[in-house]
């Protein structure tokens, strides 16, 4: 059986690097807490946008698709599911939610973590949810010819339920010793609980539910306004390479922890540069909103949609942007790039040097 004892490898993470994004981080978080206390009613807004993006994010990387317009009513609790991906959409909404509202009661223990799954599939018509795998599961790839291979051969089913014991009990142990970041050590819980997959399907949206679980109980609540999932969704390729690399030798506890580490710091710093920059326009009251799509462009390094436009300033309407994108447009000030629904702008650079 594979020990978890993260007191004697979080040091060995400790480059220039990691320190720098760990920096970043820690700034970012006392501005989000003073933005909170500030201006909490704004950020209903962004809070509805995260979840509607999560949902769609988490099960986008697993192939779990439906339509905008169904998704928002799923998500919104509006209507019920109607095929299998509806169902699984549904029940990452709950867990979802559950965590949002509830995170301090729910400790990472591993009945907390079969009731999370069981309700990530309570929709299913069959009893999925809430067990651990009955049979030994692979984790496949598949290559450009569409031939399939073995990535990674998990643990054994029989010594799952043990397994998990001893993660979850490592995980508290290194986290009360109060020396190890949180930063530092949730990912390498989510690794090892990648390594483990201790489920028959659901492992990797269970990886990135807990993974908001335990940033939320550490106080980084980032992920409850933007949204963490579709950043790793955005990022997908480096996402899987990062986990490979990390796995390699995951038997032998030799594996590296560093290549998830970086990535996942990467993406909430992401995420809390994000916050800041919707925060900052939601609550500007001396600019327009015009003038708000506008500094929004001009910005945005490289091309920019009007649907990330909207959902950046979800207090401005669909025609407001459109009229400010046509202005824009008529003063050169911006470039349209492409038509139709693939439609982009960008910041005109050699009209601003004029």
């Amino acid at each position: 059986m594979r020990q978890f004892d993260y007191r004697k490898k979080w040091e060995k993470l400790l480059t220039p690097k990691t320190v720098s994004y760990l920096a970043q981080i820690h700034e970012f978080k006392g501005e989000q807490t003073l933005f909170i206390e500030a201006q909490k009613d704004t950020l209903t807004q962004l809070v509805k946008i995260a979840r509607i993006q999560s949902t769609e994010a988490s099960n986008k990387i697993e192939g779990i698709y439906t339509s905008d317009e169904r998704l928002k009513a799923l998500v919104q609790d509006s209507t019920r599911p109607r095929t299998r991906n509806e169902r699984e959409i549904a029940g990452y909404r709950d867990v979802l939610n559950t965590i949002h509202e509830s995170y301090d009661y729910i400790p990472l223990k591993p009945s907390m973590i079969l009731q999370l799954h069981r309700d990530l599939f309570k929709f299913e018509g069959y009893d999925i949810g809430g067990k651990y795998k009955a049979a030994d599961n692979i984790i496949e790839e598949e290559d450009d010819k569409g031939n399939k291979f073995v990535r990674f051969q998990p643990m054994p089913a029989w010594e799952t339920p043990e397994a998990m014991d001893i993660l979850c009990d490592a995980f508290d142990t290194a986290l009360a010793t109060e020396q190890i970041d949180p930063l530092l050590l949730i990912p390498m819980f989510v690794l090892d609980f990648l390594c483990v997959h201790p489920f028959n399907d659901g492992n990797g949206r269970m990886s990135r539910l807990l993974t908001l679980l335990l940033m939320h109980r550490s106080g980084y609540i980032v992920g409850k306004y933007i949204s963490i999932e579709k950043l790793i969704e955005k990022t997908k390729e480096e996402y899987y390479e990062s986990l490979q690399q990390s796995s390699f030798g995951w038997y032998e506890e030799q594996n590296d922890y560093e290549p998830f580490v970086h990535y996942m710091l990467g993406i909430i710093v992401a995420a809390y540069r994000e916050f800041s920059s919707r925060v900052r326009l939601l609550t500007t009251e001396k600019m327009s909103k015009s003038e708000r799509v506008r500094e929004i462009i001009r910005g945005t390094v490289g091309t920019i949609t009007k649907s990330e436009i909207l959902e950046r300033c979800p207090d401005i309407s669909q025609m407001t942007v459109q009229r400010a994108l046509a202005e824009l447009l008529e003063t050169e000030q911006i470039v349209k790039i492409g038509g139709g629904r693939y439609t982009k702008y960008t910041w005109n650079n050699d009209k601003e040097g004029d």
